[in-house]
């Protein structure tokens, strides 16, 4: 079993700082630590989706996250890899104390809907 978390941030609302932390984020660009610290917390799979200045992260993660991560190292490195993200990122206007990225609820699931061709 998983269960499905959906999160959301703003980032400084500066092209040029978007455009870098996107390019931060492609394919070979985050620190390997991280990714798989991200891993042994329980993710199974990870999305981020943006637009303008506003982040959706989409997480597909296992029952028991998130897990502890019994390697330092990687904990290090991926507390000072969000040390890195915090230039870039803002906490939405309604965000908990100490929240970055603010949990959302789903609203609307297809599965949980029948239209007429499925009597």
């Amino acid at each position: 079993m998983s269960q499905r978390l959906c999160l959301a941030l703003d980032l400084v609302n500066d092209a040029a700082l978007i455009q870098e932390y996107c390019h931060m984020h492609e394919p070979g660009s985050v620190w390997p630590a991280v990714i798989d610290h991200i891993r042994a917390r329980g993710v199974i799979a990870m999305e981020i989706w943006q637009r303008g200045d506003r982040l959706l992260m989409v997480i597909d993660a296992a029952d028991d996250y998130p897990r502890s991560d019994s390697s330092e190292f990687r904990r290090v490195q991926s507390a000072q890899w969000e040390a890195c993200m915090d230039t870039f990122q803002r906490a939405l206007a309604d965000h908990a104390p100490g929240e970055k990225w603010s949990p959302m609820r789903c609203i609307f699931r297809l599965a949980d809907h029948k239209g007429l061709s499925s009597s």
